[in-house]
């Protein structure tokens, strides 16, 4: 820990470089989870250094993506809970770029604060090294702002970075899809990280009670239903790609299906969906039950128990649906 820089000048305007040390400590513990085998650098540098194992890659492409969690972290703010969000941010990052078929190699995350309390802060990287553990990514770097009068003392924002690579003639191209290929589902852990503007109106966050037991949740609270992270489809998805030809990959976030699962077809194409076959999960019927939201924007706007679809040829259906239950997916 740095014991001497310290500015009594700055502290009296709201910034503490005291307690960026202190978060910076107590999270090391948890980045060391996630380090691998390309990392070149320790936290607290100017950047992060990453080698790059070509092996068996003839010509590497180079995949990136960036998001943050939206305003579910209203959610977080409301029951106090910081140490899963992080795999909610590592999560929307990852989830877009195997969809190419990419492997993630690296991460970095962005936290914007009113105020620095430093067990907070690692509470939250903790869920970030969740989610690069879970990605096979390692969290090289990073950044936490402290911006008193910007942010109220309790908020925060919270947003990432990923990198990945894929051999570019393993790049998933759509333009081999076929009519009778078949869309397999991926089931999602719940909302995911989109739609809470619209779950936030519904359910009245700000006044509601998030923390109380709902029958129609399966006794859980509400607020820990919508606080449920992520679902991280990297591994299980890499093992598929080895396994059978994969025509297509599409992450459902906002937009839900009517967005997102047009954006893996190639011109000239539609899906037809089994209404039945999607495995609708409680949160939703709940929150269209209160929020009296028709079935058609709940899809428009919700993944609606389906994080990920992917096509497949007819013929490696069976195939498919095997590798991802041996990887922990019920497709």
């Amino acid at each position: 820990m740095n014991n001497i820089s310290k500015s009594d000048s700055y502290a009296a305007a709201g910034v503490d470089i005291t307690a960026g040390y202190r978060a910076v400590e107590l999270m090391k513990t948890h980045i060391a989870r996630t380090m691998t085998s390309g990392v070149c650098s320790d936290i607290g540098g100017f950047g992060g250094l990453f080698e790059l194992d070509l092996t068996g890659i003839e010509k590497p492409i180079l995949v990136s993506g960036t998001d943050g969690v939206g305003t579910k972290l209203k959610i977080a703010f409301l029951m106090d809970k910081h140490d899963t969000i992080g795999i909610d941010c590592v999560a929307m990052c990852v989830n877009d770029i195997i969809c190419c078929g990419a492997r993630p190699l690296f991460f970095l995350d962005y936290i914007a604060c009113g105020k620095n309390f430093p067990e907070k802060i690692a509470e939250i990287v903790k869920g970030v090294c969740d989610g690069c553990v879970q990605s096979g990514a390692a969290l090289i770097g990073g950044e936490t702002a402290e911006m008193p009068g910007f942010y109220p003392i309790d908020e925060y924002d919270l947003a990432g970075y990923s990198t990945g690579v894929v051999d570019k003639n393993k790049i998933i191209d759509n333009k081999t899809m076929r009519e009778g290929d078949v869309i397999i589902a991926l089931p999602s852990s719940g909302v995911h990280s989109n739609g809470f503007s619209l779950v936030r109106k519904v359910f009245d966050v700000e006044k509601a009670d998030l923390k109380s037991p709902v029958a129609e949740l399966g006794g859980k609270s509400i607020g820990e239903t919508l606080l449920t992270p992520t679902r991280i489809y990297v591994k299980p998805v890499l093992a598929l790609l080895d396994a059978v030809k994969v025509r297509a990959i599409s992450h459902i976030t906002g937009g839900g299906f009517y967005e997102n699962i047009p954006r893996s077809l190639p011109d000239g194409f539609g899906a037809k969906i089994d209404r039945s076959a999607v495995r609708i999960l409680p949160i939703f019927d709940l929150i269209a039950k209160v929020g009296n939201i028709s079935e058609r924007d709940m899809f428009n706007t919700f993944n609606m128990g389906v994080g990920m679809s992917i096509v497949v040829a007819k013929e490696d259906v069976e195939r498919a649906l095997a590798v991802l239950k041996e990887n922990g997916e019920d497709a």
